[in-house]
């Protein structure tokens, strides 16, 4: 039987050979390591009575030509050394043994080459030198000990080796399991998978980032970098008109290696509208602003007077904007939370989004349960540029909604402290105000009021904040009056 040590050392044209007799087909277009182990597994599973067959019919003509080949070389070239050729000769013999001791049948044909193998180190020697203490030395019996000692060692080799070939016959037939094995759970691991591009819908807020490529944020993670951003190509971007702030729902396709988003593979739907209706859209600074026109009921229930007389003295519009100011503690949130759901039970057709801004994580919580809207919150203890970052997102959202046609309402709890968080933001320009606001802090949460508009053939923005006074500090003193007009 071949080792693995044997068929390494071979060439691929004796391998290749090999292979054929042994009946292994596409052995020409097959690797040089794939091919050692299928003829380790082919011989594997043949019976003894085979092997020997195939190694009686070509050993002796591999034998005979390389005898041949030692015959020529003395010839062409007579003068080499004579330790090299006493090196030479012991190595051969090792091979011939290892050969020899793998089966009987070779080692008695063989046995006559052994002598001819002897023969030509004395031949050698005696031809290239003819000095005399050399020869009284390989005629001295430490010699004669030595090669004995030589023969010993070649013996109990080949029993070693034959120990060897068994173990490496285990292992490589270990490995073989081994491998069967592997295949077999990878098949049946590979068995039920599928490809899941485009079997999943998912929906997001588009934030388009400065190298031109965005992400669909998230609602649940109030539309912040998150683990369920989905990737949007620029070419999407481009082909589809898109904007930060777009409602993009599509096909969505798992990350393959080496990424870490989901991506976007078909766009569905542009905030709530196909891709040829939003194509065309005007931008929202270049729509026609207009007095509200139409009134939102505010009256939900009888016991509910709160709702009632500020639909009585003070009525909302589609497209007002509005504050209520008071002291803290006096039930600004409540009569915001009643006003929402006012509105979510009497105009289904408005989009209600509630923003918290440096609020405290329960009244988030309560707000979520108790109203029927998205509420989007950015907690006290986050940093300023949170707050700033979810309400400009939240803005740009309910512009594009708008420029779709569509009716929004935003109720804003508390602009006095969106503004502090933009005065802390705002890079300082060297102008401060009394109660120590920038100059240009307030410029950004004036925008954010002054949104609110209703728009000349269709779509609205309603935006009701609340604004606290009396408060002991005059910073809010400050941007009450900047926010009354």
């Amino acid at each position: 039987m071949y080792t693995l040590d044997d068929l390494s050392v071979r060439l691929l044209s004796e391998l290749r050979d090999i292979a054929e007799d042994l009946g292994i087909k596409n052995a020409k277009k097959t690797a040089k390591k794939d091919l050692i182990y299928e003829i380790l597994d082919k011989q594997a599973t043949l019976p003894d009575g085979e092997l020997k067959k195939l190694k009686k019919d070509k050993p002796e003509d591999q034998k005979a030509a390389p005898a041949k080949e030692k015959e020529e070389k003395p010839k062409k070239k007579p003068t080499h050394k004579k330790r090299e050729n006493v090196k030479e000769a012991p190595k051969k013999e090792e091979k011939s043994a290892d050969d020899l001791l793998k089966s009987l049948d070779i080692e008695i044909e063989n046995s006559d080459d052994k002598p001819v193998k002897d023969d030509k180190p004395a031949e050698k020697s005696e031809k290239s030198d003819d000095r005399g203490p050399r020869k009284r030395r390989e005629n001295d019996p430490r010699a004669n000990k030595e090669s004995n000692n030589d023969d010993s060692n070649n013996n109990k080799g080949g029993e070693s080796r034959e120990n060897r070939g068994e173990s490496r016959d285990n292992n490589r037939d270990q490995r073989k399991d081994n491998r069967n094995d592997q295949r077999s759970k990878k098949a049946q691991f590979n068995e039920d998978v599928k490809e899941f591009d485009g079997m999943i819908e998912s929906e997001g807020v588009l934030e388009i980032m400065q190298d031109g490529y965005g992400f669909l944020r998230s609602s649940d993670y109030h539309y912040l970098a998150s683990p369920d951003d989905i990737y949007v190509s620029p070419s999407q971007i481009k082909l589809f008109g898109l904007k930060t702030g777009d409602t993009v729902k599509g096909q969505i396709r798992p990350p393959k290696d080496g990424e870490k988003y989901f991506a976007l593979l078909r766009v569905e739907s542009v905030n709530g509208k196909t891709t040829e209706e939003i194509r065309d859209r005007v931008a929202f600074e270049y729509l026609t602003p207009l007095f509200p026109d139409q009134k939102l009921n505010l009256s939900s229930k009888p016991d509910n007077y709160s709702t009632r007389i500020v639909d009585l003295f003070a009525p909302i519009g589609k497209g007002q904007r509005g504050m209520i100011v008071a002291q803290p503690k006096t039930g600004k949130t409540v009569l915001l939370k009643n006003i929402a759901n006012a509105i979510a039970e009497n105009h289904p057709e408005v989009y209600l989004m509630i923003l918290l801004i440096d609020e405290r994580p329960e009244e988030v919580t309560d707000m979520a349960r108790s109203v029927k809207a998205e509420v989007i919150a950015s907690t006290f203890d986050e940093q300023a540029d949170k707050h700033v970052k979810v309400s400009s997102i939240v803005l740009e959202k309910a512009k594009r909604m708008v420029e779709c046609g569509h009716d929004v309402v935003i109720l804003l709890d508390s602009i006095t402290r969106l503004a502090r968080a933009y005065n802390t933001v705002a890079p300082s320009s060297g102008k401060i105000l009394s109660g120590g606001v920038d100059a240009n802090a307030l410029h950004k949460p004036k925008r954010f009021f002054g949104a609110a508009r209703n728009v000349e053939n269709g779509g609205s923005l309603t935006i009701i904040a609340t604004a606290l006074i009396e408060t002991g500090s005059k910073m809010d003193e400050v941007i009450f009056e900047e926010f009354k007009g």
